[in-house]
């Protein structure tokens, strides 16, 4: 398996969305790493806090989809999670030993040996004290400064800024763009991660006036990822496209 090329002048910085999970299991160390000896420019994953107060990644409230047990996220400890043995997505079983549910510090550690930026989504139901708790762990890592923070939750991103002045952060949004929503983002320096059949020129040219960068999500089709390209799009966010 590979990735599928993406050719055009423009050239928008790739997003491994939750690894490369076109080619290894989404959002496990082998689609981490998949992407790590890839071009992509950064590697994004999904952040849950475990019943007793870790941090794992994973995407759905459940494992039925990748797992054959199948455990709420937020209820089940940090060990009976790590414990599980998830599904090898092309043959349907646990027959690779490697494929786990990942720890935080791990995909961090794998983001920093690949120089890849690393791209946190968060939970919306985090409180500032999970947030503050996950930024320590990149901290620890020493690697908030190339980490790239995202969320549905515009108020955990105002937090954030308020903490972090510097800090990339992206908004992340399903729908087409409020004009108020972009004087927020532009206020509170955010930027725009939307998915990409929402996203039309005369909105990227705005958000770039107003110096907000453009994300897009999940974006696997070659000919529209080219024509954002000729667009001007800054990043785009992809399971296959490289």
């Amino acid at each position: 398996m590979d990735t599928i090329k993406i050719c055009t002048e423009n050239k928008p910085l790739m997003i491994a969305h939750r690894g490369c999970s076109g080619v290894e299991l989404e959002n496990t160390n082998a689609a981490f790493i998949a992407a790590g000896n890839r071009s992509y420019f950064g590697i994004e994953t999904d952040v849950f806090k475990t019943v007793d107060g870790k941090y794992v990644v994973f995407h759905d409230e459940t494992t039925g989809r990748l797992a054959i047990d199948d455990l709420t996220m937020k209820s089940s400890t940090y060990d009976t999670l790590r414990s599980l043995t998830l599904l090898n997505k092309y043959t349907n079983k646990k027959d690779r030993s490697d494929l786990v549910i990942s720890d935080l510090s791990e995909y961090l550690s794998i983001c920093k040996h690949y120089e890849k930026k690393a791209v946190v989504e968060l939970n919306t139901s985090f409180t500032e004290q999970d947030m503050d708790e996950i930024c320590e762990i990149i901290e620890e890592i020493d690697y908030l400064d190339q980490a790239i923070i995202i969320s549905f939750n515009l108020d955990q991103l105002i937090y954030l800024r308020r903490k972090y002045p510097n800090q990339p952060l992206q908004f992340l949004t399903g729908a087409r763009m409020h004009i108020n929503w972009l004087n927020m983002l532009k206020d509170h320096h955010i930027d725009l991660d939307i998915v990409h059949t929402a996203l039309t020129k005369e909105l990227l040219d705005l958000c770039h006036a107003n110096g907000i960068k453009v994300n897009v999500w999940t974006l696997d089709d070659k000919e529209r990822a080219e024509l954002l390209a000729t667009w001007g799009v800054d990043m785009i966010t992809s399971n296959i496209l490289e």
